[in-house]
């Protein structure tokens, strides 16, 4: 090959020195970004005191020592912000919750006492199940979403095998539990559990957020049975039931539940509660919630949570989902058809103001309640007495009967599982290459919370 004098000879880069570039790049650029971030977020805190102070009206004596108290609480992050954070530092209590990509714990920080659910998953599953961009946007969002409706995360740190997600623990378990305990709710009970759910979706659309994966499971309830938000990004596109090339190899085989269909409603209650569970952690999913547009090529937008609100309250009011089918293949037909298979049983009296909402929220896209904003939905007949702006202060419909902050009793029991053993050498597979695509997945936040033991005053005073 002729190179003229003076012009260096060009080489295709390759595959391992293109990695090493990225690696590199992406390493600056947190590095430096992180700095401005941090640096902003101390910033804001600091101002956050002052204002707080002058709406108190501290005294010069008072507010010198409030900053003093504060100063020494910014060096305690620092400092933990420099720990290096690891499974060594949490004790594990008890699996809480287990999916087909990991699990989730009951762990004691060993230094503090304080109790929190840790989100074990797999390395191995997230690079296989290309699921990095997910993991990645849930833990985005939960550093992002920092208000009452969302599950709070405290810190994600990783090793070898696993990435960690330390949450708050919501002692009230799941939507989804609290529905198999019962028959029915009441119309009072769903407008309350329906309202909390509105103002939480609309919170983290605000953030400029779609979950995609609205549905019981990931309706979690606090110490005094309120809701908030879970599992941003972990379901989207993570289980086969949003896929829809999953279901679509059987369009040429006819429905397989005519039987489901004959059932009067209390029996498809009965077997729906029967199958539920299972379909809750296996691999398969149920899509009973999902948004007909979700599983079409043409796309959607932050409308298609309004339809899986109106799937649970259907299900909270009559028993079970309005798809529901033997199989998800059958369910996901349903869904699919929806103008002919959305039907309500005579059997089931509900008021005309909850059946209409139900068939706004579950209705086409461009025609759904809520196109126009969620003031759309909160001026619905359905809401009438609602207290928007103070629901959260109020008493639950349902009251949580807790008995410490570990209790869990609203949670289903767990076998153990070996996913925090170390496996010898031999057999763990080396990901270090793929490491890099979870850089900057570390995170700490400013505030702790949740001991262990006697529950909390302020938890007791609903300033939960």
């Amino acid at each position: 090959m002729a190179v003229t004098a003076g012009t260096p000879a060009s080489f295709p880069m390759s595959n391992h020195s293109r990695e090493r570039v990225t690696v590199a790049k992406l390493t600056l650029e947190n590095f430096y970004s992180n700095l401005i971030l941090q640096h902003e977020e101390r910033e804001t805190r600091q101002k956050k005191l002052e204002v707080a102070m002058e709406e108190e009206g501290l005294a010069d004596e008072e507010k010198k020592l409030r900053r003093s108290q504060h100063a020494r609480k910014e060096t305690e992050f620092l400092r933990l912000k420099r720990t290096r954070l690891g499974l060594d530092d949490f004790e594990s209590l008890k699996v809480i919750g287990r999916g087909a990509f990991g699990e989730v714990r009951l762990v004691q920080k060993k230094d503090t006492g304080h109790i929190y659910a840790m989100k074990i998953l797999r390395k191995a599953d997230m690079l296989e199940k290309e699921q990095v961009a997910h993991i990645r946007a849930e833990r985005d969002i939960l550093v992002e979403a920092d208000g009452a409706w969302v599950v709070k995360m405290f810190y994600s740190f990783q090793d070898k095998r696993n990435l960690y997600l330390i949450m708050e623990f919501l002692p009230g378990g799941d939507m989804m539990t609290l529905l198999m305990k019962k028959d029915t709710l009441s119309e009072e009970e769903t407008q309350f559990y329906i309202s909390e759910t509105v103002l939480a979706i609309d919170a983290i659309h605000q953030l400029g957020f779609i979950h995609r994966d609205i549905k019981p499971d990931n309706l979690l309830l606090d110490a005094k049975g309120h809701v908030k938000l879970s599992d941003f990004g972990l379901c989207t596109g993570l289980k086969k039931a949003h896929r829809t090339e999953f279901y679509r190899n059987l369009t040429h085989n006819p429905p397989s539940d005519f039987s489901f269909q004959n059932m009067n409603s209390k029996r498809k209650a009965e077997t729906w509660k029967k199958n539920r569970r299972q379909l809750a952690y296996s691999t398969v999913g149920t899509p009973d919630y999902i948004a007909p547009e979700v599983f079409m090529q043409t796309g959607y937008n932050k409308l298609c949570d309004w339809w899986s609100l109106g799937v649970i309250m259907y299900e909270m009011l009559i028993g079970y989902p309005p798809f529901c089918s033997e199989t998800p293949q059958e369910t996901y037909r349903k869904v699919m058809n929806w103008k002919e298979t959305l039907i309500f049983p005579p059997e089931v009296p509900i008021s005309e103001k909850a059946k209409d909402l139900i068939l706004k929220f579950c209705i086409d896209a461009e025609n759904r309640v809520g196109s126009n904003g969620v003031e759309e939905i909160k001026i619905h007949q359905f809401f009438e007495g609602v207290d928007w702006g103070h629901i959260r202060e109020r008493p639950a419909a349902i009251p949580i009967e807790i008995k410490s902050i570990d209790d869990t009793s609203n949670f289903d029991e767990f076998p153990e599982s070996d996913i925090l053993q170390p496996v010898p050498n031999t057999t763990e597979p080396d990901y270090k290459s793929k490491d890099w695509v979870f850089l900057n997945y570390t995170y700490k936040r400013f505030e702790g919370l949740t001991q262990r033991g006697s529950i909390p005053s302020y938890m007791k005073s609903g300033k939960l």
